[in-house]
C-alpha cells in the first residue's frame, strides 16, 4: 500500500469526505491539520502551490481536492 497523507482543516467538508472515504476503504493515512500546524501548511504549499485543502499525496502522486475517481485509480480500488 502506498503512503497516503492528507493536509486538511477541521472545518473542510471535502477533507472530511476524503478521510471518511479512506476509513471506509481501510486505507491508512497520515493527517496534518494545516489550520494549527504552520510548518505543515508551509510544506503543503511548497508541494502543491495551493492554499486550498485537502491536498492529498499518495506515494508520488499529488491530488488537490477530493477526487474520488482519481484516488480510487491510484490506490487500485
Amino acid at each position: 500500500m502506498k503512503n497516503v497523507t492528507i493536509y486538511s482543516t477541521p472545518t473542510c467538508v471535502y477533507c472530511n469526505m476524503a478521510k471518511d472515504f479512506f476509513k471506509a476503504n481501510n486505507v491508512n493515512f497520515t493527517e496534518h491539520n494545516v489550520a494549527s500546524d504552520l510548518e505543515k501548511r508551509k510544506e503543503m504549499v511548497e508541494k502543491s502551490g495551493q492554499l486550498g485543502v485537502p491536498v492529498i499525496t499518495i506515494g508520488d502522486d499529488l491530488i488537490v481536492g477530493f477526487d474520488e475517481a482519481e484516488i480510487r485509480k491510484i490506490l487500485g480500488l
